[in-house]
């Protein structure tokens, strides 16, 4: 347990390295998140305002609600795959020794936007399809639908980076990924643990700091300071979603890589051989 808790901070810090030669790597999931809320609201505002959520909910997994929620989800995932894009192209970038700027991985995503587009249609209809099927099923169901899930979410684990490096369209896109992860397997791919471990142990400890900060402040009677410190919490939690998210694309890059042409680039090679040994 010792031992990877280790790899995982060591993996960790290797990410970070890379994210500190170019902190612009940041504004990717900023711009990503922002524009995931702002399509939201305008997407679902003009439906809360003109009264369709009870129109939604007398449809409720018929034709209509299917292609209005298949139409969110096309959207959603082509803006988080494009910003996603831009973010991996930027990393491999600076892997291959290069000085990415942020117009480097916009032009990046923009040049491979027929591309992003097919493959969020693939992974919208995939999406609703899973999301049918749960609903309609049992909880054993429901299970085999998650199973399905996690399986889809393996075989597209590379997805974008290999979008980003081959100019192929959107189903063989979905191939090359799911012949790199059969070719490069791993028991769990330990980048994502050990990013995900990191993240909740900052935000646990994050919490408790927040939450002995309020009861202080309540215990000496400062009311008017709790406002200040929820807001602070706030970002602090926004802060860490942005690193993890530029933490796990610049991962995704150096996985792509090793599978791909067996180096790792600015990421030590044993830490990628930790999460995808050759079979």
């Amino acid at each position: 347990m010792a031992g990877s808790l280790s790899n995982s901070w060591t993996l960790v810090k290797a990410s970070a390295r890379v994210l500190s030669m170019d902190r612009e790597l940041l504004v990717f999931p900023l711009l990503s998140g922002i524009a995931s809320v702002l399509l939201m609201v305008s997407y679902f505002g003009p439906i809360g305002l003109l009264g369709g959520w009870e129109l939604l909910d007398q449809d409720a997994g018929g034709y209509l609600s299917s292609v209005i929620f298949f139409g969110f989800y096309l959207i959603q995932y082509f803006v988080v795959f494009f910003f996603n894009t831009a973010l991996v192209g930027a990393a491999l970038i600076r892997m291959e020794g290069g000085d990415p700027t942020i117009s480097d991985g916009m032009w990046i995503a923009w040049d491979r936007l027929p591309a992003i587009l097919g493959y969020a249609a693939i992974s919208a209809t995939v999406g609703m399809i899973l999301r049918t099927l749960a609903e309609r099923m049992g909880f054993i169901g429901r299970m085999v639908v998650s199973a399905l899930g996690i399986g889809w979410g393996l075989a597209t684990f590379l997805a974008v980076p290999v979008l980003v490096s081959r100019d192929i369209g959107p189903v063989d896109v979905v191939k090359e990924s799911a012949s790199l992860f059969r070719r490069t397997w791993g028991e769990q791919v330990v980048g994502n643990f050990g990013i995900g471990w990191v993240g909740f142990m900052i935000a646990i400890s994050w919490t408790i700091l927040v939450g002995g900060t309020l009861f202080v402040l309540s215990s000496l009677g400062i009311g008017i300071a709790v406002f200040p410190v929820l807001a602070i919490a706030l970002l602090g939690y926004v802060a860490l979603g942005l690193f993890l998210s530029a933490l796990k694309g610049i991962y995704t890059a150096a996985l792509y890589r090793y599978a791909s042409t067996g180096e790792a680039g600015m990421m030590d090679s044993w830490i990628v051989e930790q999460a995808f040994r050759r079979t």
